[in-house]
């Protein structure tokens, strides 16, 4: 079995602005349908998963999607369908010039990073994790509240609800607090947001709040007992 800290190193992780490198193939294979992939030593692409979609890459002049094989634990790339074969041929050891979709991925950082300010506010209020997705065009944080928070029940309840959690977030965007990551003792990695929030997490995010642009809170609703969020988010210009 190939073991991932061996032979890629997870660059995605280390600097979300890292949008192209020069690095070479680190293992091939094929999934179940046939389909070739490539791992590459140095990994910028993002797959999907907790929450995040995927990063529209290149490899060469191959477009390719990541995703993580679950017999090797490796972030590997397949071509796109209208590819065809596009990674055949690669080798152990070629030299390959990875690339993504710049725009698309701070995009998924600003809305990752946005989340997780989200979640920050909902704490503020007693309120309790209990899921999220970070897609484009569907992000929400999902909550369960305190029964005391009956407010809720009605839509000028929730109405009020959203620009409180508005009026936090943004007031924490302005403090421009820093998002940096460490690793606890376990080895886990720890996204933090200032002092105002902190939480395992795998994905892309911004440098700081205040490249936070054009945040909403759409809608609070409830339902089975879960209160839904629903926001959107953009990354403001380059700093």
């Amino acid at each position: 079995m190939v073991h991932l800290t061996e032979c890629q190193s997870a660059a995605y992780l280390d600097d979300t602005y890292l949008t192209a490198v020069t690095t070479t193939v680190a293992a091939t294979g094929r999934q179940d349908d046939g389909a070739p992939w490539v791992a590459v030593r140095r990994n910028i692409f993002h797959p999907q998963g907790g929450g995040q979609p995927a990063d529209r890459g290149w490899l060469d002049t191959c477009e390719v999607t990541p995703l993580r094989d679950a017999a090797t634990g490796l972030v590997v790339v397949r071509a796109r369908d209208e590819q065809g074969a596009g990674l055949e041929g690669l080798t152990e050891g070629d030299q390959v010039q990875a690339r993504i979709d710049t725009e698309l991925r701070l995009s998924h950082a600003a809305l990752h990073t946005a989340g997780h300010l989200i979640e920050a506010a909902g704490r503020s209020r007693g309120w309790v994790l209990a899921g999220n997705t970070h897609f484009p065009g569907q992000a929400r944080i999902e909550f369960t509240a305190q029964e005391t928070d009956t407010g809720l029940a009605d839509p000028q309840g929730r109405q009020e609800a959203a620009a409180s959690l508005l009026r936090w977030v943004t007031a924490k965007v302005a403090d421009d607090l820093p998002v940096t990551v460490d690793h606890d003792a376990e080895g886990l990695r720890i996204v933090r947001l200032g002092d105002v929030h902190a939480a395992p997490c795998g994905g892309t995010h911004v440098r700081g709040l205040a490249d936070l642009a054009e945040i909403t809170i759409s809608a609070v609703k409830v339902k089975k007992g879960r209160v839904r969020v629903s926001y959107s988010a953009a990354h403001g210009p380059l700093r």
